[in-house]
């Protein structure tokens, strides 16, 4: 025997064990006419001769590797969906943004109008000046 299965041990008291089924010679089971996955595997796949003298042991790393390795591309494909999800958020939300930036800037650029500034100072009594502005020039000396 293997020494890397599970098995009954002489000095366990009860323990589960394999139950060999009787044979049925008059009854036949009916057979479904169809298609199935696991009709096929089981068909072509003999699983029942592994567990046969317990439950192989030189499987179960490679069964655990396989199980976390899983989990990790499940937990991968759950983490980046949530990701997906956040930048479309922060799309829709800088589009709005954005569109305010637009609308903001277009009332800005024309409340700063010469026409509009004067037209909105007018009834605090300021005028435009109708003389062009000059420079004051200052010699070195002086200050």
């Amino acid at each position: 025997m293997a020494s890397n299965l599970m098995t009954k041990t002489a000095s366990a008291k009860r323990s589960n064990s394999v139950r060999l089924k009787p044979e049925e010679k008059g009854t036949k089971r009916k057979k479904r006419n169809g298609f199935s996955i696991f009709g096929l595997l089981e068909k072509y796949t003999n699983v029942n001769a592994l567990f046969e003298e317990g439950v192989p042991l030189k499987y179960l790393p490679r069964i655990l590797f396989l199980t976390l390795l899983t989990l990790f591309y499940i937990g991968n494909t759950h983490y980046a969906e949530k990701t997906v999800r956040k930048i479309e958020k922060v799309k829709t939300d800088t589009e709005d943004l954005r569109a305010d930036y637009t609308t903001l800037k277009s009332d800005y650029m024309s409340a700063s109008k010469q026409s509009e500034v004067a037209r909105n100072v007018a009834p605090l009594g300021l005028e435009e000046s109708s003389t062009p502005p000059y420079q004051v020039v200052v010699p070195a000396d002086e200050y």
